[in-house]
């Protein structure tokens, strides 16, 4: 029995697939790491044999030595492209370190390897809150579909100029700091204030011992406004996975 084999069709979806792992691995929210690694597997094999149908029209199937090459090319276009989004995400985790950081909880901070954050207790809650939103408001769909348009502007095995990636990068960062702070801004200054307030009673009163009262003030505050702050992430989620949308965009369109 004689089973033809187009090798230019297969190729590409080889390609196709390398692409989309190296997206999936670092991209938010694939890559999570209680997502069992068999999934993102399959979710990566599926996308690239999805598309494999329109980028392999034209492919030519290549020697060794080409094929290696094109192989780490598509491995940087994923894996830049999974960056830039996770850069946007960022700023709801920075959120969550700059609140625990005003507002003591920093003191407890412990490792998560299953997110691999280094944070406490409102870095958390904030990075687990922001993958449940991405699922519940199908915003990960739109995150691969970015990754889908990839494939029309940049050629599998072509490579991408890296100028237009970085410079993305570079105004990501910016953003996710700015983001941060917007954030947790709020919440941020009224932990100020109360510092304030606490410093001005010690100095008005030294035998009050302000400072021995100010941990409990503060976690009440956090605790009673971070809930404020987590009700609102709603809409910046939402707001994030347009602003990753356009980054994504504006790196394929120049990109090709």
């Amino acid at each position: 029995m004689n089973i033809p084999v187009d090798m230019g069709w297969l190729e590409a979806a080889l390609l196709a697939v390398v692409r989309a792992t190296a997206f999936i691995v670092i991209a938010p929210p694939f890559s999570y790491n209680a997502i069992p690694l068999r999934i993102k597997g399959m979710l990566a094999l599926g996308l690239g044999i999805a598309v494999t149908n329109r980028v392999a029209v034209g492919h030519v199937v290549s020697e060794t030595g080409p094929f290696v090459a094109a192989v780490v090319l598509e491995i940087i276009v994923g894996a830049a492209l999974g960056f830039l989004v996770y850069l946007v995400f960022a700023a709801v985790q920075s959120a969550g370190s700059l609140i625990d950081l005003f507002g003591g909880f920093s003191m407890a901070q412990a490792f998560d390897p299953q997110s691999m954050v280094n944070g406490a207790q409102f870095t958390k809650l904030f990075q687990m809150t922001t993958l449940a939103l991405l699922f519940a408001s199908d915003g990960y769909q739109l995150i691969i579909d970015g990754l889908a348009r990839s494939f029309g502007a940049i050629p599998i095995g072509g490579g991408i100029d890296l100028t237009h990636p970085v410079a993305a990068v570079v105004g990501a960062v910016t953003e996710m700091f700015l983001a941060a702070v917007q954030i947790a801004g709020p919440l941020m200054v009224v932990l100020f204030l109360a510092d304030a307030g606490l410093g001005l009673l010690t100095r008005v009163a030294p035998a009050l011992n302000a400072f021995a009262l100010g941990f409990p003030l503060k976690i009440m505050l956090t605790l009673s406004l971070g809930g404020l702050v987590v009700m609102a992430l709603g809409p910046v989620v939402a707001s994030l996975v347009t602003t990753a949308m356009t980054q994504l965009t504006a790196v394929i369109s120049h990109g090709g």
